[in-house]
């Protein structure tokens, strides 16, 4: 896995860490993996000694260059203490995954201290029947699901005796910056990306023009469809389509279940969709059932869905993804009739022009005052992301890992609902404004009746269990 990271933060990365500037659209990623006992604690502080070690930005922290003359810098703590990272705590009563929950919902809720690297992990001990968990709390600029899957492996093994790691990797070192220096790193980084633009343009420039004048009716839609898709992508959005879901807060509260990924693929397969399809329909399923419950059915909500550009050069460190936002049906009451219509929405999401040219958007949305934006996602009714993870088991320490559930931020919107594939089950993460959902556990019964209406198409058998 490669070490390599910006030495400045990416107009994406740094799109998700302006935000912070308002609470109620923090950033902050949240998993727990469950474990089946606690870690060798020893084995556990070497192992992610050893990860910051190879992966270095988990040992840098944000420094803002005066004036917004570039994206925060990427900087070496120099007081780097793992202790202040990772932590061990003995579970309170009752024991069980509700404790658990709690610890992840504060962490949630919670901002980072900026002095330090952008993330803590806490292992939990003594939960019923000797199991154990950690909470992991990262900051999005820093990865998003699919590196974060990347990152797990350079934590987990594939059996539970730890194999020997050997020598420590020397501890990374870079000279002391002052305020001079980074003004001056941040002119040349300025610098580079306006010579890195303008030798992209110059690269498509002739091609562009010789296509231009062998067809320039066709070149000119084409030029136009993408001014198009770059005006859905920023529009701005003034109202929620939830007549329920309407208030906005900083109090979260956080609800779980899991499903088997054979039984959902089967049950999407048999509907002629995908994964994502069959993950979208069961959520939008639960929804439309939570609003006929208040009496206020609606026909359609906006979504923000994540959609991946990381490439395969790119490190595991950094946030790889896009956010796309559309309506999707609710109120298809035929899972199937919902899964072949939402298919139809997510494919036309991640087909538009715009996404090529996310970071040069994100760079716009930038150099507007958060209130702008954040207005816009405020009203944006939920959030779902669908991660492919691992189809085998991993191991901490010494302890397996029996499941792994990912809670993403809401970013101003009613509800986040995450989904993670590990070892053939699918964990499903809620984060929910407690504003919006006030009756997180009407809700929770809404989404495990949508999943199980999905599931039924595979045939009888399915479970959901939370």
């Amino acid at each position: 896995m490669s070490g390599r990271v910006d030495q400045f933060m990416r107009e994406t990365d740094a799109f998700s860490w302006y935000m912070e500037s308002d609470p109620a659209l923090r950033a902050t990623i949240v998993a727990v993996a469950w474990l089946d006992r606690s870690p060798d604690w020893d084995t556990l502080v070497d192992r992610l000694d050893r990860a910051t070690r190879l992966i270095p930005i988990f040992r840098r922290r944000p420094v803002e260059p005066p004036g917004r003359l570039a994206t925060p810098r990427w900087e070496l703590d120099p007081d780097f203490d793992l202790s202040w990272h990772l932590r061990r705590v003995a579970s309170p009563p009752p024991h069980t995954p509700v404790t658990v929950l709690e610890m992840a919902r504060l962490a949630a809720m919670t901002r980072f201290d900026t002095a330090h690297p952008l993330w803590e992990f806490t292992l939990v001990e003594g939960l019923t029947d000797g199991a154990a968990a950690v909470v992991m709390k990262l900051h999005h600029s820093l990865t998003d699901g699919i590196g974060g899957m990347q990152l797990l492996l350079s934590l987990f093994d594939t059996d539970r005796r730890s194999p020997a790691q050997g020598t420590l990797p020397e501890v990374p070192s870079e000279p002391a910056h002052g305020t001079p220096e980074l003004v001056m790193a941040s002119l040349l980084h300025g610098g580079r990306k306006i010579l890195g633009v303008a030798r992209h343009q110059a690269t498509i420039a002739l091609p562009s023009a010789w296509r231009t004048g062998r067809h320039p009716l066709r070149s000119s839609v084409s030029a136009l469809e993408t001014i198009r898709s770059v005006g859905r992508t920023v529009a701005p959005v003034s109202r929620t389509l939830s007549p329920v879901m309407q208030g906005r807060s900083l109090k979260r509260r956080l609800g779980m279940l899991e499903v088997e990924l054979d039984d959902l693929k089967k049950a999407s397969s048999a509907a002629g969709g995908s994964v994502n399809d069959g993950f979208m329909a069961a959520v939008t399923g639960g929804f439309r059932r939570y609003h006929e419950h208040h009496g206020q059915p609606v026909e359609e909500l906006r979504v923000t869905l994540p959609i991946s550009i990381r490439t395969a050069e790119d490190p595991a460190a950094g946030n790889r993804i896009t956010l796309e936002r559309f309506t999707v049906p609710v109120s298809l009451a035929d899972p199937v009739a919902r899964i072949r219509a939402i298919g139809e929405r997510c494919r036309s999401a991640r087909d538009e022009r715009s996404i090529p040219h996310s970071n040069t958007i994100a760079g716009a949305l930038n150099l507007l005052p958060p209130g702008a934006v954040g207005s816009m996602l405020k009203h944006v009714d939920f959030l779902a992301s669908n991660v492919p993870g691992l189809d085998f088991p991993l191991y901490l320490a010494g302890a397996r890992m029996t499941r792994y559930v990912p809670f993403g931020p809401t970013l101003g919107a009613a509800a986040n609902i995450t989904l993670l594939s590990y070892d053939h089950k699918c964990g499903v993460g809620v984060t929910v404004d407690a504003a919006a959902v006030p009756d997180v556990e009407v809700f929770m019964d809404c989404l495990v009746e949508g999943f199980g209406e999905v599931l039924a198409l595979a045939g009888p058998g399915p479970l959901v269990t939370t």
